[in-house]
């Protein structure tokens, strides 16, 4: 009976000793995760931002992960004009990219192959994020990612690529097998906007994290800035897109067109016009003495102040997940007409109204003195109100750090 005793008091003190070692090795491998990350930004034209959306996001994220301790990465184009190599704490590197001579289309594959294979040869990341998944792919299938225990890969799947009816119908059969390949290939995906997860998870049964962009609210709008456009407070509508099909254009002029409107208070429509789409409309629309073409307003303190100071902000984007521009027309407390869709919907739910046509469109404009007496002012409070709560950048770096613990858990 001693000797059984003995024999039992034996095996409490080995497995409390194992607990306790498995314990610390929990604890340790936690507190490592919690502490310090190696994070790669790849397939963005560098930061500070002097592009777009995903580069917008690329800073602000990375910037807000680096000032927690993090090493973080951004590779940038050769071309940036930015040269130094490091910004905010944020590590810069500069990889050769074609595009300049080549043309971003096919450019954008040799940088985005280049990029990829310095982080996996040359670099020892945690993760790496890849911001769309257009120019990446063959460098997903070259360097066999899905195989990889380390780095993980995440990519963000951007808006519905092979839906934008810019692209001939070969180059959307492309898209369409790319799309195919990133789910195949990425470790896990990341959607923008809910919208975009209920599509891969119902056509092709996979999860993605949702995680969307942010915006800052600012209160230092100068009216002083409508004065370059001929512009009154409240006595005009804005747009603000890329001149492309898929936004919807065309459905939000000839709305205004046909209505009442047209002669009272200007359209103004801000964008490049240099793409196909956007000279057909200068072509067809330009002579019209009140709708405006000012092109694109690049000072974000004078873009800001012209649309917070509009009657009514037209937002036409249909195959895109979480836009940026809505977000900020949201913070710059815009009152939005939205074009009637799932991705739209998802952000803005009951704080806007949706046109699904150009007569609905009209119905609005010719009724626009009273709804806007009615719902403006509850509608841009609310929606403030949720760029605050759901998409400040601070609570998106937040939400980009658990999820990219949570990313290290899994391994």
């Amino acid at each position: 009976r001693g000797i059984f005793l003995c024999c039992e008091e034996y095996d409490r003190l080995c497995i409390s000793a194992f607990r306790t070692r498995t314990f610390t090795q929990r604890e340790n491998q936690q507190k490592i995760i919690d502490t310090f990350m190696k994070i790669a930004f790849i397939s963005t034209r560098g930061i500070p931002n002097n592009y777009g959306g995903f580069e917008q996001f690329a800073e602000y994220i990375s910037v807000g992960l680096a000032k927690r301790g993090h090493e973080v990465t951004v590779y940038s184009p050769n071309f940036h004009p930015y040269k130094e190599n490091s910004y905010k704490g944020v590590r810069i590197k500069h990889i050769y990219s074609p595009e300049t001579w080549m043309g971003s289309s096919v450019g954008s594959f040799f940088y985005d192959f280049a990029s990829l294979k310095d982080a996996l040869r040359n670099e020892n990341f945690d993760i790496i994020y890849e911001a769309g998944y257009t120019s990446i792919i063959p460098a997903y299938i070259w360097f066999n990612v899905k195989k990889r225990k380390r780095p993980i890969f995440t990519t963000n799947m951007d808006g519905l690529e092979n839906k934008r009816s810019k692209f001939s119908p070969m180059v959307r059969r492309f898209l369409d097998w790319e799309e195919k390949m990133a789910v195949k290939y990425s470790h896990y995906l990341i959607a923008d906007n809910m919208g975009i997860h209920d599509y891969y998870k119902e056509k092709y049964g996979k999860e993605s994290k949702f995680l969307a962009y942010g915006a800052d609210i600012h209160d230092d709008f100068n009216v002083e800035y409508l004065a370059e456009f001929g512009l009154r407070p409240e006595e005009y509508y804005i747009l603000i897109a890329r001149l492309e099909p898929e936004n919807n254009i065309v459905m939000t002029i000839e709305g205004y067109l046909n209505s009442k409107e047209n002669g009272r208070r200007p359209l103004i429509i801000v964008g490049k016009a240099n793409t196909p789409h956007g000279k057909e409309l200068v072509e067809k629309y330009g002579k019209e003495k009140n709708i405006r073409f000012v092109g694109g307003i690049y000072d974000f303190e004078k873009l800001d102040s012209v649309r917070h100071f509009s009657l009514a902000y037209f937002h036409g984007h249909s195959v895109g997940g979480t836009n940026p521009s809505l977000l900020e027309a949201m913070a710059a407390g815009c009152f939005v007409l939205a074009h009637d869709n799932i991705f739209n919907r998802a952000v803005l739910k009951d704080n806007a109204l949706y046109y699904p046509s150009a007569e609905k469109v009209t119905e609005y404009f010719n009724n626009i003195d009273d709804i806007t007496k009615k719902t403006k002012v509850t509608s841009t409070a609310s929606n403030i109100e949720v760029i605050r709560n759901e998409y400040s950048w601070e609570h998106l770096v937040d939400e980009h750090e658990r999820y990219f613990k949570w990313l290290l858990e899994q391994k």
